[in-house]
């Protein structure tokens, strides 16, 4: 990546995070300098000159630039740990408030009734880890995974799955002893087994099929299974939840492969 690239990445990741354009710009832009004027900023931004009095104006109130008052007044850009500090907290700060707004509206619902069984599409790795976490730190009884892919094995998975209480039998599969050496390394309380499912992701499938990424069974009722596109990389989950589920019932089969007959999911 070129610098040019690095710096429009960091404008764009800013204006995410709730920065307008001139304000992202003129931020990246101090952070290559120990200080500046209007106009030098200006000239190495593009921002007008009257934008950038108006975009500091609104980063200083955030904390991230200072101003010294000389004529002409420098501007500096403060450290980039305490900067990152900082918008990791405001927005730590939005998503509270969020929740906080969204928890306390009003659920419409013309159907008193929930489904006992439901099947539901999800994509994007970040929401199928957090849904994975989230069955894994519910589950009260037994939990089954079977991991696809060594990229799959985040620190963040690993943290949840050593926190399993011990009252839940946590088994996890591989699809290669590779795999599971990190696995048991990894989670040394869980009992690892290589998975009979290797049909699925094995030698035997091409650059341009799709692989399996994650099997989760949670308490014997909940499923999550995802796969992973083979141009894009991006991982595509099902969930499904009722003890009488459909995919449920097939998903304790295939799971059950490579498993200790005494520890199978029960058929």
């Amino acid at each position: 990546m070129t610098t040019t690239d690095s710096l429009e990445d960091a404008v764009e990741v800013l204006q995410q995070l709730g920065l307008k354009e001139y304000e992202a710009r003129c931020f990246v832009g101090l952070s290559r300098l120990h200080t500046g004027t209007a106009k030098r900023l200006s000239e190495m931004t593009e921002v007008p000159r009257t934008r950038v009095y108006d975009a500091i104006r609104v980063l200083e109130a955030q904390g991230l630039v200072e101003i010294q008052h000389s004529s002409p007044q420098q501007f500096r850009a403060v450290p980039l740990e305490e900067a990152t500090e900082t918008l990791r907290d405001q927005y730590e700060a939005r998503v509270e408030r969020l929740h906080d707004a969204l928890d306390t509206v009003e659920i419409v619902d013309e159907d008193d009734e929930t489904p006992v069984q439901q099947v539901w599409a999800m994509s994007g790795r970040d929401g199928i880890e957090n849904r994975t976490n989230q069955l894994i730190e519910k589950a009260s009884e037994e939990i089954v995974l079977v991991l696809g892919d060594e990229s799959l094995l985040t620190d963040e998975l690993v943290a949840r799955l050593n926190d399993v209480g011990r009252g839940v039998d946590l088994l996890i599969g591989a699809l290669t002893e590779s795999l599971q050496d990190q696995i048991q390394t990894a989670v040394p309380d869980a009992t690892t087994f290589i998975s009979g499912l290797e049909w699925l992701h094995g030698e035997d499938v091409t650059e341009d099929e799709t692989a399996i990424g994650r099997l989760l069974l949670a308490d014997r009722s909940t499923i999550l299974v995802s796969s992973i596109m083979p141009e894009s990389k991006e991982e595509r989950a099902v969930f499904g939840e009722g003890f009488g589920n459909g995919l449920v019932v097939i998903a304790r089969r295939l799971m059950a492969q490579g498993l200790l007959t005494a520890r199978d999911p029960k058929q």
